[in-house]
This record gives structure tokens, C-alpha cells and sequence, in this order.
């Protein structure tokens, strides 16, 4: 017997699985595959969107084998977050060798069990996820807040994928190589306790070098979180009660018919097409991993564990490796941006075209601050040289610089990033005729508001 092998043995079991009869022939199959699942005695899945704690009373990551649980890495103080690489002989997760020590990212190796750190910093780390190219995403503690931040699994050459003076926490890569990340609505909003702000948890993209930052979809209203991708290329996620999904064909989330329950978001999906889920009956119940199979009328215990949330549930099986991203960076101080036509937006079409564009930022108390304005031609389009890597946001003016159209969130685009939108929070159901954008017929050259920052008067939105 392996050393492992000794260490799981003499532990007690921690749970059994439980297996619940008299189901349908609907009902799907227990998974053979192992699951690994996160236990915490308290679970807040928003938390560190505030930059609070998760888990404030500690986690265990559990192995699910042959009817029971064991701890994963039992010599930790803390772990979670475990996240299969694609071949599924490592494990990545968020862990503390003691309690005291910060999240820091580490690697286990299955075959021989050993563990190495990946990201050492100061700061916490949680939530890692495998990239292509032997390089990972996570999110980097920064002051009060996380970050999404890039690395290769040598834990060098890191940096920053996002800017923003607010939380984002990568939930999943994508098969098109773009990470999907959970943030607050409006982007760059601080996530409250409190729903009267009007501020939401909500899910974005973002590709692997922090480029092209949008919402995955714009019926924002709704808190969603959790998000993960299923085979089909749909991303599920939870609302809480409920559970929802983007599918393709659709630019408006679709809801699920499911059993009643509390959701904890982070689903996997077994190879038969069954939802490993973690659900409680009550807000003061705690989760359970479910298994469900879409379309059914109940859920099957998988696991339960008194006083123990089970949640991040990760099934133990290789899987396809996203697609690789090739960035298309530049190497500038700067971004250029143009709009093709600004009277476009999910909240309807301006009547009357905007004579000119402001380019707001934030100062480093969190004040907004003006670089300035460019015109807006006839059709509606512009285009900019904006600052790069810092939070942004555009304001339409009207020939007397009054406000016509303002962007409440905040976005960011990269050094040396060129893009293209549609309109001012406009997805591409609204892109205009396959035309050569008015502004690019007058010049080439984007008008440069990377500088000369303005303080915006009070009253000015």
C-alpha cells in the first residue's frame, strides 16, 4: 500500500454516500468516476465578490470514491476550489498549509500524491482554473478586492487580466478559450449585502490575455453566479432558487425547470449528461450534492454530511482542452477603440445622433474624471485612443454637452488592444450594415484622449 494508501485508511470515513431508491428509469446513474467536493461548515458563494471570506470557519476538499469521503490533502489546514486539469492527472486548488497563512494556489500530482505551491504571494489566491498552454487563471487578493490574474503553472510571469476598482472571480474557461468570470452588475460596482443598491452579481468574458471584457449576455436585472460550461457549449447558473442558461441561439438567458431548491451554482456535468449539484432545502440547511438528470422530477443524494455544506463539485475524468487564445496585443501604452454606430444600445435607438463622445476614468480615490471628448459622425460611429489597463466608460453628448446616453458600469481595454463595438452596451443583434464606418472615411487617426484628465463637475451625469 502507498503512503496515500496508509493515510486514507486510517482515517475515519467522513460520510457514506447515500444511495436513494425507487426512481424512475429517468433517474440518471451514481457516476463511477471519483468526485471531489468541497465541506465547510459555513459557505457564503458571494463573499469574496466583497472581498470577504467564503469559508470563515475553514475547508476540506473530500475525495467521493466507492461509497465514501475522504480528505484529498489531509496534511493542509484549509483547501477548496479543486479544479481537474484536462487530462485529469492534476489537480489544481486554493489551500493553506497552515491556518494561518494566506490562500495560496497549489498543485497536487495524482499519481505519487505529491503537492507543489504554483502561486506564492502575500496576499490570497483562490479559485484556480487550468488554461491551454500550461498556463492557469485565478483570483489575486489586491487590497480589499480580487483580481483576475494570469500565470504560467510555473507560477511565473504573472499579471493582471482585469482592472477595476471592484471584485471579479474566474467560475470557468470556456471551449473557445475565453474565461467566464463573475463580477457585479453594473461592471466596476462595488457588490453589496444590500439588494436596494441595485447592484448584482452577473456573469462576464473575458479572453486569456484580459481582452475583450463584455457581458456574456445584457438582460441584467436578475443575480447569476456560478456559472460553468455543459458539453452542448450552454453555461448553466444559478439565480439562487433557480437555475438558468445561456444557450446560443438565444440572446436572452433561458430559465430551467428543476426541483425545488436552493442552488449553489458551479455545476458538473456527469458523462451520461446528470448535473452533479449542490443544493439545500433552506437558506439554514446546508448543501448536499445532488445528482440530477434534466427533464427528471427529482433529485438522488449523492452525499450529505450533518452541519457540512458540500459544494465545487469536480468529477475526477479528462476533458477537452479549450481552445488556445493567440493574443493580438500590441506592444503600446495604449488602446484603440471604435464604435460603430453609438445610437445603438440594448436600452433602444437615440433618436438624434450624439455630436460628441466623453471618455471618463477613475482617479485613485474612485473619483470619475473626464479625458476628454471626440466627435461623433453622422452614422453614429467613433474613434478613439483611449488609456489602457484602468477602468473606462463613455458618455454621449449632445450639441449643447448635455448628457444623452451614459454608461453606469465601468470596462477596461489592454495595452496595445484594437476593438471594435457595436454601440454603447449593444450586443451583436444590433450591429449595423456591413458598411465603412463614417469616422474612418474623415481619418484614420483615433482622436487621442489618453490624458489631460478633467474633474467632472457635480451634477454632470
Amino acid at each position: 500500500m502507498t503512503p496515500w494508501g496508509r493515510v486514507l485508511a486510517a482515517v475515519v470515513p467522513v460520510a457514506v454516500v447515500l444511495l436513494v431508491c425507487g426512481f424512475g428509469a429517468e433517474t440518471a446513474s451514481i457516476p463511477d468516476a471519483p468526485i471531489i467536493v468541497t465541506a465547510a461548515p459555513v459557505y457564503e458563494p458571494l463573499a469574496a465578490l466583497r472581498g470577504e471570506e467564503r469559508f470563515p470557519k475553514g475547508a476540506q476538499l473530500l475525495m467521493v470514491q466507492a461509497g465514501k469521503a475522504q480528505p484529498l490533502v489531509p496534511d493542509f489546514a484549509v483547501t477548496a476550489d479543486a479544479n481537474i486539469s484536462f487530462d485529469a492527472k492534476t489537480v489544481l486548488f486554493a489551500g493553506k498549509k497552515i491556518a494561518g497563512d494566506p490562500w495560496q494556489v497549489w498543485e497536487l500530482t495524482l499519481a505519487d500524491r505529491s503537492v507543489r505551491k504554483v502561486i506564492a504571494s502575500t496576499g490570497d489566491a483562490i479559485r484556480p482554473l487550468y488554461l491551454p498552454g500550461n498556463r492557469l487563471v485565478y483570483a489575486q487578493r489586491t487590497g480589499h478586492r480580487f483580481q483576475l490574474t494570469a500565470a504560467g503553472l510555473d507560477g511565473a510571469d504573472a499579471h493582471p487580466l482585469s482592472y477595476m476598482q471592484a471584485g471579479a472571480l474566474p467560475a470557468d474557461v470556456l471551449a473557445d478559450g475565453r474565461i467566464l468570470f463573475e463580477a457585479a452588475f453594473p461592471l466596476g460596482a462595488e457588490l453589496s449585502r444590500n439588494p436596494a443598491r441595485g447592484v448584482t452579481p452577473e456573469l462576464y468574458l473575458v479572453y486569456s490575455d484580459g481582452s475583450g471584457v463584455e457581458s456574456y449576455r445584457c438582460d441584467h436585472g436578475s443575480a447569476r453566479w456560478g456559472g460553468h460550461q455543459l458539453s452542448s457549449g450552454d453555461v448553466v447558473f444559478t439565480h439562487g432558487a433557480s437555475l438558468a442558461r445561456f444557450t446560443s441561439p438565444l440572446a436572452t438567458e433561458q430559465r430551467i425547470t428543476a426541483p425545488r431548491g436552493d442552488y449553489a451554482g458551479a455545476i458538473a456535468e456527469t458523462i451520461s449528461g446528470a448535473w452533479l449539484l449542490s443544493v439545500r432545502s433552506a437558506p439554514s440547511a446546508p448543501y448536499a450534492l445532488k445528482l440530477w438528470m434534466p427533464g427528471s422530477a427529482a433529485l438522488q443524494t449523492i452525499l450529505m454530511q450533518d452541519r457540512q455544506n458540500l459544494v465545487e463539485p469536480a468529477l475526477l475524468v479528462p476533458r477537452l482542452t479549450p481552445k488556445r487564445h493567440p493574443s493580438a496585443l500590441h506592444e503600446w501604452s495604449y488602446a484603440n477603440l471604435l464604435a460603430l454606430d453609438a445610437r445603438e444600445s440594448r436600452e433602444g435607438t437615440l433618436k438624434i445622433t450624439p455630436a460628441r463622445v466623453r471618455l471618463e476614468t477613475l482617479d485613485a480615490a474612485g473619483h470619475p474624471v473626464a479625458l476628454g471628448t471626440a466627435p461623433v459622425e453622422a452614422d453614429g460611429s467613433f474613434f478613439v485612443q483611449t488609456p489602457a489597463d484602468k477602468p473606462i466608460r463613455f458618455v454621449l453628448l449632445d450639441q449643447k454637452g448635455a448628457t444623452l446616453r451614459q454608461e453606469h458600469g465601468w470596462f477596461w481595454v489592454c495595452s496595445g488592444e484594437q476593438r471594435i463595438c457595436v454601440g454603447c452596451h449593444a450586443g451583436p443583434e444590433h450591429a449595423p450594415e456591413n458598411r465603412v464606418p463614417a469616422v474612418l472615411l474623415r481619418s484614420t487617426a483615433p482622436v487621442d484622449l489618453t490624458g489631460n484628465r478633467q474633474p467632472i463637475a457635480q451634477g454632470g451625469h
